[in-house]
């Protein structure tokens, strides 16, 4: 009987992952590939790693269905000897210390579930209320301001220290770290030391010292070792606050360059919720999501997937996919449809208690902001705006507003 795996042509040549498409044109870059690759393309990683990238809508959830196939196992990758020590993407990899070995993923999910959803909601959206009000008191008065540094990197962050037990100070010492680590930059082994060191210390503060945060309820379960307790934080801080951010941004940014959002700013809450759902199908805070590694050779669509070959899931681009669109009828976003790929799928998806979390952060930060600074506009042509260097993520550089110019609520 013929093998079907090994009667295939040859893999076709990779598309690098980095460059000026992916930062000024993804969507364009999608389309290009699926006319060329169709729904899983080859692509090179920085030093001429290879991998696959999965952009199907219908593949996506064929991998992130099957973690026996697929499962997020780096121990399986068959490029580890060429992967140097100073690799920038390590950091961004799935990769679990030895500390995680005896605790399977499922065990630990449900450890972060069950203490995520012991965090009262309520002191979420007050401490969130207060941050954005002292953020806008620090610019209010200028008339002008770059909204991605002053407001939307910080809210989150400063969100999510508070939830997990961290100062407000220590949260934004951090922000920088967290930053270089979600860009991939030549410093991010460095940063992300500096963000596992953090960890550590609260941990040994938290268990001196318990309070009604996060850091304490993970300690109080005894099913972690205060390494792994850390570890689970480190996750929690950077996934939460890189992606509330962008998705903060991406939203208001959107509803600053669209008429169909207009009414958000004469107090129209609606449109905030239906802005905040379309970023999610069309420029989704997470456009690409390492990894999986397949566990044998496999056929996914019409590629063949080799043993220990590394897969990443385009999350952006199958939320794109022309067949899910044409299956809708109509563009998802505006169907209020959330069967979007923005927080993942499948086993590893982000805890559904989290995504409430991100939605109160980045809702909340919004409404204030426009209750406070109802006349803001685009201070630049949308076309200058500059998005995040990673293929990774989807967020904005900077989002420059103009606005009438008021008092401080503390003057």
């Amino acid at each position: 009987m013929l093998d079907p795996v090994a009667s295939v042509d040859p893999d076709p040549a990779p598309i690098p992952l980095f460059g000026p498409r992916f930062l000024n044109d993804p969507q364009g870059l999608y389309r290009e590939m699926r006319r060329e690759h169709g729904a899983v393309v080859p692509v090179e990683l920085p030093g001429g790693v290879p991998a696959w990238l999965v952009i199907g809508y219908r593949e996506l959830h064929q991998v992130t269905n099957d973690s026996d196939l697929y499962p997020r196992d780096p121990t399986l990758w068959n490029q580890w000897p060429n992967i140097p020590p100073d690799w920038p993407l390590l950091p961004l990899l799935p990769i679990s210390p030895p500390a995680l070995a005896d605790f399977p993923h499922r065990a630990q999910q449900a450890n972060l579930d069950q203490a995520l959803e012991a965090m009262d909601p309520f002191v979420l959206r007050r401490d969130c209320e207060e941050l954005a009000d002292r953020l806008i008191d620090n610019f209010c008065g200028r008339g002008t301001v770059d909204l991605v540094g002053a407001f939307a990197e910080p809210l989150p962050v400063l969100a999510l220290a508070r939830l997990i037990g961290l100062p407000d100070a220590e949260g934004l010492e951090l922000l920088r770290s967290m930053e270089i680590i979600g860009d991939a930059g030549a410093d991010s082994l460095q940063a992300y030391a500096r963000l596992s060191e953090s960890m550590r210390q609260l941990i040994t503060r938290k268990r001196e010292r318990p309070g009604t945060d996060l850091a304490t309820a993970l300690l109080q379960q005894g099913h972690y070792t205060e390494e792994v307790c850390g570890l689970t934080l480190m996750s929690v801080l950077f996934s939460g606050h890189i992606t509330t951010a962008d998705w903060l941004v991406n939203s208001l940014r959107l509803m600053l360059t669209d008429d169909r959002f207009a009414n958000a700013f004469g107090g129209g809450r609606r449109s905030i919720g239906e802005a905040m759902n379309e970023v999610l199908w069309e420029e989704t805070p997470t456009q690409i999501l390492p990894g999986r590694w397949a566990v044998r050779d496999s056929r996914l669509g019409d590629k063949v997937i080799r043993a220990g070959d590394l897969l990443l899931l385009g999350l952006a681009a199958a939320n794109s996919d022309p067949d899910i669109r044409q299956y809708a009828g109509a563009e998802p976003s505006n169907l209020g449809n959330s069967a979007h790929f923005a927080f993942g799928h499948g086993e590893y998806r982000c805890p559904y208690t989290a995504q409430q979390m991100a939605e109160t952060i980045a809702r909340t930060g919004i409404e204030v902001l426009l209750d406070r600074l109802p006349d803001i506009d685009l201070a630049v042509a949308p076309e200058t705006l500059v998005r995040r260097p990673s293929p990774f993520l989807s967020g904005m550089t900077s989002l420059p507003v103009r606005f009438t110019g008021v008092r401080p609520l503390n003057d």
